[in-house]
């Protein structure tokens, strides 16, 4: 088995990629697995932190206002798909694999037009723009949420969830591990903030200004600020904090955040949430605004439906975010029960699923 994974840009499209060669290199011990990712970008540091080998293809998004970088868009995309054609004749695959983001237009552009079976996925309900250019393009479609024939050819598409990191299942045996490993109180309640691994500007903001409210409620915060707000949180807590509170720019072991958190405060991209339904704890979701087609609005709503999370409007989170956990940790019935249905909600096998659909695409084409 060779295969070729491309995508990146957040932890949304490197994590479920990372998790999909996982899956490959465990039914296929021997499998040989090349990343392409975008030069500069979150993957070339977590791909190889995974143990596996990625090359890097100079190329951005094309920026929707007038600026001068769109002069750059065009040589960026014919010298991407040239470094890619190059790194496909070289490595052979047996398929492509794209995860979204920047680098893998050009990577499953170019291994379709070689005819290589070609799979993407899709982790969200609004599809990005990477993957609705190349839906016509590449064998098959993975998606996690239904109804999704309104972007995608519907022959090509399967239904198969979000992979997730393999350390994130069922967390409570880690529980006295996880409050070793952040030097955290077990006797005191605990929540955990993460806005994306790039950060989230509202939630960072919400959780500096009521620093106060965690001080005076005895209240623990495992807090991921993201690379760009992580100066300025740990200015806004010092001299404030009474102890309590772990910044991060970003958390390495989210299986041992998880497994401590009593409460979870996030963004609500398809892969968080897929995270937090294994997770299987309470949790306040925040959606960006600034999204495409405000899917993250869309992904929240079918977990409030289900009584399964709580929806926090992002210019509410500020005034309103301490009143919200209150009321939570005053009601530990509501807690158990938001905690219980968003587990009924976890796909723990949509790694092994996507495999499936590779070993089938590939043995069809033989």
């Amino acid at each position: 088995m060779k295969a070729i994974i491309s995508g990146g840009g957040t932890g949304g499209h490197v994590f479920p990629a990372i998790a999909i060669a996982n899956a490959l290199r465990k039914k296929y011990p021997d499998a040989a697995i090349q990343f392409i990712g975008a030069t500069g970008k979150m993957e070339m540091e977590k791909v190889p932190a995974a143990g596996y080998p990625i090359e890097g293809l100079w190329i951005s998004g094309f920026h929707r206002r007038i600026t001068v970088k769109n002069l750059l868009f065009p040589l960026k995309v014919f010298l991407s798909l040239r470094k890619a054609s190059k790194i496909i004749k070289t490595f052979q695959p047996d398929v492509v694999i794209g995860s979204g983001g920047y680098a893998s237009g050009p990577t499953l552009r170019m291994a379709a037009k070689s005819g290589i079976p070609t799979v993407i996925l899709e982790q969200n309900s609004y599809p990005g723009m990477t993957n609705k250019l190349l839906a016509d393009a590449v064998d098959r479609i993975c998606v996690a949420y239904e109804g999704m024939e309104g972007y995608f050819p519907a022959e090509k598409i399967v239904l198969t969830g979000n992979p997730i990191r393999q350390d994130i299942t069922d967390p409570t045996d880690k529980k006295s591990e996880a409050y070793i490993f952040f030097g955290i109180d077990p006797s005191l309640k605990t929540v955990l903030v993460i806005g994306g691994s790039l950060g989230a500007r509202t939630i960072n903001e919400s959780i500096a200004f009521n620093l106060s409210f965690f001080g005076d409620n005895n209240i623990q915060v495992i807090w991921q600020t993201g690379k760009m707000y992580h100066r300025e949180a740990r200015a806004s807590v010092a001299g404030k904090s009474k102890g309590n509170i772990r910044i991060f720019d970003f958390i390495q072991r989210m299986d041992l955040a998880y497994a401590c958190a009593d409460v979870i405060i996030s963004r609500a991209g398809a892969i968080a949430i897929s995270e937090l339904c294994m997770a299987g704890k309470p949790a306040i979701l925040i959606p960006s605004p600034s999204v495409v087609a405000d899917h993250q609005t869309k992904n929240v709503k079918a977990l409030v439906e289900r009584n399964a999370a709580i929806y926090l409007k992002d210019h509410e989170a500020r005034e309103r975010i301490s009143q919200v956990i209150q009321e939570l940790f005053q009601n530990p019935e509501r807690m158990t029960m938001f905690g219980n249905n968003i587990r009924e909600m976890a796909k723990p096998d949509a790694a092994d699923r996507i495999v499936e659909v590779i070993v089938s695409l590939i043995q069809h084409n033989q």
